[in-house]
């Protein structure tokens, strides 16, 4: 069964945060590739200072040395906000019916996920990865959050590989304290940013003056 992961966000800019968390759930879920989505218009997001082509030619060389990465711009093409569900929608419409889908997602994101469109339809069409980001604040869920949690709750890996969709997991991760907006913060005060982004997107990035 062909297992494809997602990994959604504005990526403004992306960072080496992004590609080891690709990497590691990857490798820990046993995916065949992961795609990078960067989002156009953020539903519960301020707008992206730099431009949807910006951003996702910053992806392209970020991953373009890796095989199991692709760059999917579904999201950039489509009209009005970038709805999480019309994203896994479309991908189901154009894959194998058995294709496992797995979401990335940081637990400070599924704090939020009541407030997403259409989030109880989510698990109809894909498994969630949840990934505590380093030093995150640590809230309680919600109480719906927690049923929801508790209700599709996968123990084991192996669970997510016998099903195309409707488990969430939560995976360990390498420590990487890196944030766009930290990264954005650095740049505008003349800062260097090396280590924390690929070589090849900082050069395109001052080349393109972004930020």
């Amino acid at each position: 069964m062909k297992a494809i992961g997602l990994l959604g966000g504005t990526f403004n800019p992306v960072h080496y945060g992004h590609l080891r968390m690709a990497q590691e759930l990857a490798e820990m879920l046993e995916l065949s590739e992961v795609r990078f989505i960067p989002a156009a218009i953020p539903p519960l997001k301020t707008s992206p200072a730099a431009s949807a082509e910006h951003r996702a030619n910053m992806v392209r060389l970020a991953i373009e040395d890796n095989p199991l990465f692709q760059l999917d711009t579904r999201e950039l093409t489509r009209k009005g906000p970038s709805y999480t569900i019309d994203t896994l929608i479309s991908l189901r419409e154009e894959l194998e019916p058995e294709t496992r889908l797995v979401l990335f997602m940081g637990t400070d994101a599924f704090r939020q996920l009541d407030k997403w469109h259409r989030w109880q339809e989510l698990l109809n069409y894909c498994h969630i990865a949840l990934v505590q980001r380093p030093h995150a604040i640590r809230e309680a869920l919600s109480k719906t959050l927690e049923a929801y949690l508790a209700a599709h709750y996968a123990e084991q890996n192996h669970e997510l590989q016998d099903a195309s969709s409707g488990y969430i997991t939560m995976q360990p991760m390498t420590a990487l304290d890196i944030s766009s907006t930290a990264i954005r913060q650095r740049l505008q005060q003349g800062l260097s940013v090396r280590y924390l982004v690929p070589k090849n997107v900082i050069d395109y990035l001052q080349q393109h003056a972004l930020y």
